[in-house]
């Protein structure tokens, strides 16, 4: 983090520049880019609400961390899957640097494989090794002293190495039938640019989150948002699976790239689409997702 030192520092500004590295961090302590980017959004609302009151700020990232770790451990509360937190002793150990190949390799561990770990130990891991944060800017983020966050760092490392070649027993899934013949005739309509189908499948109170961008509610509002699509070419659209839940990935046939650029989430009630939850101007979720085709 690069310290920024301001009493009325550009809170939006900031936010916008961080949102990527703040959305990993909070998907990683959830376990899910879904619910880590609902997380996000809750701590940038408590942000945004806090910051008149913060008083001047060494360090304005730094806070920031603070009050997303915040909001995931709320969150964690909420979700009555939290693990207490134990005071790890007061030992003077020294946290070795890893090499970048270990780095690399950790950075790339499923956020699966980090709710496994205690929650002082993932936040430790996920900060340094991760984000690149400093043992001073772990203390601050999760309010422990220096012995405590290099306990959690070098414990939370050592349990990974230990589970990092373990077998994943996680169920492989698919859809099931009825999911995947809604998803295939929505997709159908959207890459043949049959937008009045589309229209069609929707719920007269539709409800649409562009994530990042803005909130429409109701079919007259949400039809704009399908205009803006027949705009540009920059998508296909493929049923498929994002950590376990129904969902459109969305390619770019422009490129080529095998993988999915964002996706779509879409809820169903009495047979409409009720619910459009659009990942295309977040597209730092999908980098640390699951999914399948």
């Amino acid at each position: 983090m690069d310290p920024e030192t301001s009493a009325a520092f550009d809170i939006e500004r900031l936010l916008a520049a961080m949102r990527p590295k703040l959305h990993r961090y909070c998907a990683r302590m959830v376990g899910s880019v879904i619910d880590g980017e609902d997380v996000l959004q809750d701590a940038m609302i408590k942000a945004v609400e806090a910051h008149a009151s913060a008083g001047t700020l060494d360090n304005p990232e730094g806070w920031l961390f603070r009050v997303a770790h915040n909001t995931a451990l709320d969150f964690l509360r909420q979700r009555k899957r939290q693990e207490a937190f134990r005071g790890p002793a007061e030992v003077d150990m020294i946290v070795d640097q890893l090499d970048a190949v270990a780095s690399r390799q950790i950075a790339a561990t499923s956020l699966r494989t980090f709710m496994r770990l205690p929650v002082p130990q993932r936040a430790s891991v996920i900060l340094m090794d991760v984000l690149g944060c400093s043992l001073k800017e772990i203390c601050e983020v999760m309010d422990c002293s220096l012995p405590a966050a290099k306990a959690a760092l070098h414990r939370g490392r050592a349990q990974l190495r230990e589970i990092a070649d373990e077998p994943d027993d996680a169920p492989q899934q698919k859809l099931s039938d009825a999911d995947r013949e809604r998803l295939g005739a929505y997709v159908a309509h959207f890459n043949a640019r049959d937008f009045d189908a589309i229209r069609a499948m929707i719920s007269d109170d539709v409800r649409l989150d562009l994530v990042s961008r803005t909130h429409l509610r109701g079919k007259a509002e949400v039809s704009r948002y399908f205009g803006n699509y027949d705009k540009v070419s920059d998508w296909r659209l493929v049923e498929g699976m994002v950590e376990g839940r129904p969902a459109i990935l969305v390619f770019d046939p422009n490129e080529g790239d095998a993988k999915p650029k964002y996706f779509v989430l879409l809820g169903w009630s009495a047979g409409k689409v009720a619910t459009i939850r659009d990942f295309r101007h977040a597209p730092y979720v999908i980098k640390d997702a699951e999914y399948l085709i």
